[in-house]
């Protein structure tokens, strides 16, 4: 093996890894080196003013029915199990780790070494070992970068080996498919194969960080965050799609982060040095600092179309899938901080579109609302965005980010209730969706009205106006909004049949129940009674 290193590298080998007789390793090249070896190996082609343009064959999203964690003795009683936290035995992951070793023998194969985390108290040494180029290069992107002291002394506490050629045996490894997404707590390994979708290095990353955390008294979040002009800090939870990273990315706040972070005794910290954005139909007008990062060099743009003459991307093409994606550093948003930190929120916002017409566009919510919600994390599929969706259906994931959260959800509630407390935060909840009806019905609530009903609440531009309690989820609905008309703020108002708005709330306040039944047994009756009358 030829090791092709940075001029400053760790000690601690491939060895270490199990990986033996490779071909060359390259260990931690910067992005122009990175950009070499990417076209070089054809991974990917170059786009109209630098950003490079990759392909995720059929995985064009997270393989959830294939990711799973590793049932040992150390971690089986702290994690949640069940259709989410899989169990996988010990030793067909030694198996697999073997075989994946053996696959990577007389290959190439690229070495970042990097850090989860920005407070220096919580930070986590990582490293991630993968069989593409372009896969380092979305490490680098989205990871924060070790300075060259750092790297000469840097020895992981957990490690992705990631190969996506290898694909593992369903009958004989134990696994669903080909594909596998597995996380070893015990030896703080994430083998991932099968699948070139570079979102499965990042969340299983932040799995870990939503394991390792709560030992230290940190809640880690599914959220965005930003600065307002006045300092204080805000949070946007919200499952995709509901506007947590349009929000979050305005041009008047700063930036902390768009996806990841942990709240400790020191405020709010993000997980991640870059963003990884959805990019279909972005607009310049109505994403502008977004935008601007899918025209800039170090910028990855999964499955976007592109014009093969001119090497322009079509952003509103959403031929290879609508879950089109872009990863790049966060210092490509101009307003965002260096530091990665802010303080403790004074407000948190979870986002929800809700193709039901239901929810209202803007509501304050009580602190055992806020866990009931939290909890709950609700936002809906429309019809035709799955195969045999014909009306909206609920998604409910727990804590906003149920795929990533190997504890039980009570013990990120708990955490919740407790910053909220300690903290005097307030709680929202906004409806990014749909008014006047369900989806094919109704219209979307328009973005200039959902970015008003944000800045009211940063602004504490609601402090004084009077609230009006909804019938059947208990929300306080402010009656005015500056620069939102007060007609749609009550969603009932915006129904021509105001009892096919009743039938419509009273369904999907029972959806909200039969979902809470699973956590009913550590719920606290407070939280209990938190939630809709259904």
């Amino acid at each position: 093996m030829r090791d092709t290193r940075c001029e400053e590298h760790s000690s601690y080998g491939l060895d270490n890894h199990g990986l033996y007789n490779l071909n060359d390793a390259y260990w931690n090249l910067n992005t122009p080196a990175l950009y070499e070896q990417i076209i070089r190996r054809r991974e990917g082609i170059m786009s109209h003013l630098g950003p490079l343009v990759l392909r995720t064959g059929h995985h064009t999203g997270r393989s959830a029915n294939d990711k799973f964690i590793v049932e040992e003795p150390s971690t089986e009683k702290e994690i949640w199990w069940g259709k989410i936290n899989r169990p996988f035995p010990a030793d067909k992951f030694d198996d697999l780790h073997r075989r994946m070793d053996l696959h990577l023998q007389a290959q190439d194969v690229y070495v970042q070494d990097c850090y989860v985390g920005s407070s220096p108290q919580h930070r986590l040494p990582i490293r991630v070992i993968s069989q593409y180029a372009w896969h380092n290069l979305f490490a680098r992107n989205m990871f924060l970068q070790a300075t060259p002291e750092e790297l000469v002394k840097h020895v992981p506490e957990f490690t992705v080996i990631d190969a996506p050629k290898f694909h593992a045996s369903p009958s004989s490894d134990g696994t669903n498919s080909e594909t596998f997404i597995i996380v070893n707590f015990a030896k703080k390994l994430v083998l991932i194969g099968g699948t070139s979708y570079g979102g499965e290095i990042k969340k299983s990353i932040f799995s870990v960080m939503n394991y390792l955390m709560p030992m230290k008294d940190v809640l880690p979040m599914h959220c965005s965050a930003n600065i307002g002009t006045d300092g204080n800090t805000a949070l946007f939870f919200g499952l995709s799609g509901t506007g947590k990273t349009t929000l979050s990315a305005d041009a008047s706040k700063t930036l902390i982060g768009d996806d990841e972070h942990g709240w400790d005794e020191d405020g709010i910290f993000n997980f991640e040095g870059g963003c990884y954005a959805k990019l279909i139909n972005l607009s310049p007008e109505a994403e502008p600092e977004i935008f601007e990062t899918t025209r800039r060099f170090g910028t990855l743009l999964e499955n976007v179309a592109l014009d093969a003459r001119t090497r322009r991307v079509d952003l509103m093409d959403a031929t290879f899938t609508e879950n089109t994606r872009g990863s790049y550093p966060i210092s490509h948003i101009p307003n965002a901080t260096r530091t990665g930190m802010g303080g403790h929120p004074k407000n948190i916002i979870f986002l929800s579109a809700d193709a039901f017409g239901v929810l209202p566009p803007l509501a304050k919510l009580t602190k055992a609302q806020a866990m009931y919600h939290f909890l709950s994390g609700y936002t809906a599929k429309v019809a035709g965005t799955e195969r045999g969706v014909t009306e909206p259906q609920p998604n409910f994931s727990t804590c906003y980010g149920a795929p990533f959260m190997p504890r039980h959800p009570q013990r990120y509630a708990e955490l919740l209730g407790k910053k909220l407390d300690t903290h005097d935060v307030e709680a929202w909840i906004i409806n990014t969706g749909w008014s006047g009806g369900p989806y094919g019905v109704g219209d979307r609530i328009k973005i200039p009205y959902t970015r008003a009903m944000v800045n009211a609440v940063l602004d504490g531009k609601l402090k004084d106006v009077p609230l009006e309690k909804e019938p059947f989820f208990g929300l306080q609905v402010p009656k005015h909004c500056p620069d939102v008309p007060d007609e749609i703020l009550n969603p009932r108002n915006t129904w021509s049949n105001p009892a096919d708005y009743d039938a419509q709330a009273q369904k999907l306040a029972k959806m909200f129940a039969e979902n809470f039944k699973q956590y009913a047994d550590q719920a606290t009756p407070d939280i209990l009674a938190a939630g809709p009358s259904a």
